[in-house]
């Protein structure tokens, strides 16, 4: 059996005074204390502590001490009116709570875009200068046509819608001609309903 050293010797008396040592270990332990005479003495100390303790007597709580305890207790708060209604329509709420963000986000970036841009399928044959969007006399541009924050002026061909997005698009040319619809936001309310039907519309048509 190998030695044991006293640390090891101390932790194992707390373990043996409550009933967790294992055999093996106590055996180890009894062998120590008859070889250390200061690790016996110690033991007999915890011993003596330990047996004071177990002696005295546990004190039982009063019988009502369980009922002043739940009295003290704050008690459940009783639901609003709203969010009984809530829990009641909660297709309803998921909705209401979907376009609340939809609006958030949208007015956000409505007051956060400043940043003129032109955004289209076919740019080529666009002249772009400062803020102004020109569609040359006798050139023809194939598709959808925005320009957000800037001044528009058809003296060509559009084949396909201009939206002008807090812009302002000067008179029609007697040259130009634009095969779809012209559209000119310049509210955010106007922005937003052209961005959730644009929402809706890549939904439905993939495009």
């Amino acid at each position: 059996m190998a030695d044991m050293k006293c640390n090891v010797a101390v932790m194992y008396m707390h373990d043996y005074l409550d009933g967790e040592l294992a055999r093996e270990d106590i055996l180890q332990l009894q062998q120590h204390l008859r070889e250390c005479p200061q690790c016996c003495s110690r033991y007999e100390a915890l011993e003596r502590t330990d047996a004071l303790v177990k002696a005295q007597p546990i004190e039982k709580a009063p019988k009502e001490l369980g009922d002043r305890i739940m009295k003290s207790l704050p008690g459940s708060r009783r639901p609003t009116a709203w969010t009984s209604w809530v829990r009641r329509h909660p297709a309803v709420s998921a909705a209401a709570i979907f376009l609340v963000v939809m609006l958030s986000s949208f007015v956000s970036m409505w007051n956060q875009s400043q940043e003129f841009s032109v955004s289209g399928p076919d740019l080529e044959h666009v002249v772009i200068e400062g803020k102004k969007v020109i569609v040359p006399e006798g050139q023809k541009v194939s598709g959808d046509l925005t320009v957000v924050n800037g001044d528009v002026q058809v003296l060509g061909a559009l084949d396909g819608n201009l939206t002008v997005i807090d812009g302002h698009l000067t008179p029609l040319a007697s040259t130009a001609h634009i095969a779809g619809e012209i559209k000119t936001i310049d509210r955010a309310v106007d922005w937003l309903w052209y961005k959730v039907s644009s929402f809706f519309g890549t939904l439905a048509y993939g495009s």
